[in-house]
């Protein structure tokens, strides 16, 4: 079993990394917006791209390190994992201009991002007080 100074590392690496997917999926769609005023925006959208997907794949690391020397539930694994398999398709649908399906994906994207966010900074499981008829 992992010490407690360990666990609580890697688990707040994996928040850090759960955030931080979370803005660089909030600044895609800010530099979507750009995309269609200014000039710079598809250059500034590609970029995020790819940070974007760096950080789809740090939250795959790090929930990674949480399970195993963090001693956490490989259940995070598999969130990151699927999270990079949706980020591999926004990005090919980028690429190929495909926005009726590359946008409803990014807004999907950010609604699961913010789910896992809210979920990993929310109250451990189990240890919430039950009250009565709960």
């Amino acid at each position: 079993m992992a010490d407690q100074p360990t666990t609580q590392r890697t688990h707040s690496f994996l928040r850090f990394a759960i955030a931080l997917q979370t803005l660089t999926i909030f600044c895609q769609a800010v530099s979507a917006g750009l995309l269609l005023t200014v000039s710079y925006g598809q250059t500034l959208h590609g970029i995020g791209a790819r940070v974007m997907y760096g950080a789809a794949m740090l939250y795959v690391l790090a929930a990674v390190l949480a399970w195993k020397p963090g001693g956490g539930s490989p259940r995070s694994i598999w969130h990151a994992t699927g999270f990079l398999v949706l980020a591999s398709v926004q990005v090919v649908l980028g690429i190929a201009h495909v926005p009726s399906v590359h946008v409803p994906l990014g807004v999907l994207m950010f609604a699961l991002s913010v789910l896992a966010l809210a979920r990993q900074w929310g109250p451990a499981r189990g240890l919430a007080p039950r009250g009565p008829g709960a």
